[in-house]
């Protein structure tokens, strides 16, 4: 299975701007710029792109790694918080934090806290970054 996506960019780096298109057409010439990265600006950029794929990601995981335990969740609701940080040579991702929410009729905290490391650990988005990432999680069971 492979997805594409697309950048297009014009102009410097605190001046210019640019768009990004995915394959699917959900994102269709979103702008983003410097500002949208690293201050406030109106558009989207790479680290929340980064965030949405990792909370969409995790969240899949965890309803497939609480199927595996024989619970079926009622929901599950997840917010990724990615950290740009300057490091040595320019800026690199230094940490994700999970936070999740779930209704699981029939779990008790030990099998959710079980699935929920599970899918942290599993997830594709989570393996990618994993060696030079800190990816922490606060994981919720709520009734």
């Amino acid at each position: 299975m492979d997805r594409t996506a697309k950048a297009e960019w014009h102009g410097g780096l605190r001046d210019g701007q640019g768009t990004v298109s995915s394959a699917s057409g959900v994102l269709k010439e979103t702008q983003y710029s410097f500002q949208t990265r690293f201050e406030h600006g109106i558009g989207t950029n790479p680290e929340e792109l980064i965030a949405a794929a990792h909370a969409g990601c995790f969240t899949m995981a965890l309803s497939a790694q609480l199927n595996e335990a024989g619970l079926t969740p009622e929901s599950l609701k997840t917010e990724a918080k990615v950290t740009l940080s300057k490091v040595e040579g320019g800026f690199g991702i230094t940490a994700i934090h999970l936070t999740t929410e779930a209704r699981v009729p029939g779990a008790d905290q030990a099998a959710f806290t079980k699935a929920a490391d599970g899918a942290k650990k599993g997830c594709p988005i989570s393996k990618l970054f994993a060696n030079n990432t800190e990816i922490t999680l606060d994981a919720q069971l709520v009734s």
